[in-house]
């Protein structure tokens, strides 16, 4: 024995890549919290830094280039961008959109069939959709996790707000149809002259989570039953980046069509297109105790936070 170190096996050293792996995913992390910081504290030279084609991340690598003709802000005044793309605005480099690059980071980070995620992935990703889009989103609120994080979300109906509704109230999308029967919370007001624009936009914008698969629905109700009524989610389409703030108002899919959510005829339109009727997205519970997050598309490639270059370790 004598104080000697145990020899590491092969498995051994083999459990510990997903402590890299959560340490590389830290590292992303940390490098996206850094840009938005330096973007929300010196915006101005943020603008002046992207319009000589200079990203944050590549600074020490410009300075390098540079430290021998002086200071490196006049260095920068006379450098010259490096190609033709650099002269256009970020707007128009569609590298440098903060969608393409989470589009680009979530390929590379999740497997391409849905599954059942780890604590450290639901943390990077509830990290990254805080960088990325300003949404403070959570896998777990309140000690409440859904069943599954990311799986496939399919095409609902549109609801009934309140009796007598039809689909002709729910114009432009009339051919999705209306349900038959009500929401797992019935009728959003009692009567029509009930309604008000805020229950609108939750019909309009609404998700159905599978709460009746959940381990201790029935043990707890009516504890879950309100906890979730009309609860704000954030939905991520995997494969384009387009998100949704959502509010869960219907319980679903059942297990057998091979679903795990659901979205409104708005809800689906937004995320992938008037055909778009199943596919991969992330779903967390939006943290918003304020009731500040409004319900509808996220469009943050206009939100000035970050992003100028793609999320890899490269740049850290």
């Amino acid at each position: 024995m004598g104080g000697k170190l145990p020899t590491q096996t092969y498995f051994d050293i083999e459990k510990r890549k997903v402590d890299f792996d959560f340490l590389r995913n830290r590292l992303k992390i940390k490098h996206l919290e850094a840009k938005k910081v330096f973007a929300e504290k010196y915006p101005h030279a943020q603008k002046f830094l992207a319009k000589k084609g200079v990203e944050i991340g590549k600074l020490r690598e410009h300075s390098a280039k540079i430290i021998g003709a002086g200071a490196l802000t006049g260095t920068l005044l006379l450098a010259s961008p490096a190609s033709e793309k650099a002269l256009l605005p970020p707007e128009e480099r569609g590298a440098d959109l903060p969608q393409k690059l989470l589009v680009d980071t979530l390929g590379e980070f999740l497997p391409k069939k849905t599954r059942l995620l780890t604590r450290p992935e639901e943390k990077f990703l509830e990290q990254a959709f805080a960088s990325v889009m300003g949404v403070k989103a959570r896998a777990t609120l309140e000690g409440e996790h859904l069943n599954t994080t990311y799986g496939l979300i399919g095409a609902e109906q549109h609801l009934k707000r309140f009796p007598g509704d039809s689909v002709a109230n729910h114009k432009p999308f009339l051919k999705e149809g209306i349900a038959p029967g009500l929401g797992a919370w019935g009728y959003f007001a009692p009567s029509k002259d009930k309604m008000t624009r805020e229950l609108e936009e939750t019909e309009r914008w609404y998700a159905v989570v599978q709460t009746l698969y959940l381990p201790d629905w029935n043990s707890r109700q009516p504890y879950l039953r309100d906890w979730y009524k009309y609860r704000k989610v954030l939905i991520v389409n995997t494969e384009n980046g387009n998100a949704v703030v959502a509010a869960i108002a219907d319980s679903g899919p059942a297990a057998w069509t091979g679903k795990h959510f659901g979205g409104s005829p708005e809800v689906m339109e937004y995320l992938g297109g008037p055909r778009y009727k199943k596919g991969p997205v992330v779903l967390f519970f939006v943290d918003d105790p304020e009731n500040k997050v409004p319900l509808g598309p996220v469009d943050y490639n206009k939100q000035s936070l970050l992003l100028r270059s793609k999320i890899n370790l490269s740049e850290i």
